[in-house]
């Protein structure tokens, strides 16, 4: 998948651990996060899960480096099915810290629900984000989600109990703000 901001997904490659380790053990990457940071062990167990996960028989996860032309993976979308009865899936991002700030987390983000509407004919796509990640709300509001609400305390990060809120968009708002794909 590509998108004209230069930021293209494609399937995650073992050979990517490297570049993945590089922000799966980054303090400051994993702030929010509940895994991390990673060891280099964790950072393969992790990578060869999602890689394996292409073939998977129902596939039930996707999981995509993003790369440019230019810098190489600069980081990685996860999007997974929780209900195929009632069409419902989420994704989470992540963004190598030396690419913060330049958009890459909408174009991964924008990819992913795209082919979760478009590609596995989704219903409902959602995503939750810490409150405190104002950075990633902001990258969840401008793909048209809906704030949902908050669920307190769901998660054990490093520094105690951590929220979660909950975005989502709906299959009719999802085409109603992204324009139909170029064949």
């Amino acid at each position: 998948m590509s998108t004209a901001d230069g930021v293209r997904l494609r399937p995650l490659r073992f050979d990517d651990w490297s570049r993945v380790h590089e922000w799966g053990s980054s303090d400051t990457v994993c702030r929010y996060q509940p895994w991390g940071p990673n060891t280099l062990a964790e950072t393969q167990e992790f990578v060869r899960a999602a890689v394996d996960a292409w073939s998977g028989r129902p596939q039930t996860r996707y999981a995509w480096a993003a790369v440019t032309v230019d810098q190489g993976v600069v980081g990685m979308g996860d999007l997974r099915i929780r209900s195929v009865k009632w069409r419902q899936l989420d994704f989470g991002y992540v963004v190598h810290l030396d690419h913060w700030g330049q958009g890459i987390a909408t174009a991964i983000a924008r990819q992913i629900t795209d082919f979760a509407f478009r590609t596995l004919g989704a219903h409902r796509v959602e995503a939750t984000c810490d409150p405190r990640n104002l950075a990633s709300a902001r990258v969840l509001t401008k793909l048209g989600m809906t704030h949902e609400g908050r669920k307190r305390q769901v998660i054990e990060l490093r520094d105690g109990w951590r929220d979660s809120d909950i975005y989502s968009i709906l299959e009719h708002e999802w085409s109603a703000v992204i324009p139909a794909a170029a064949p």
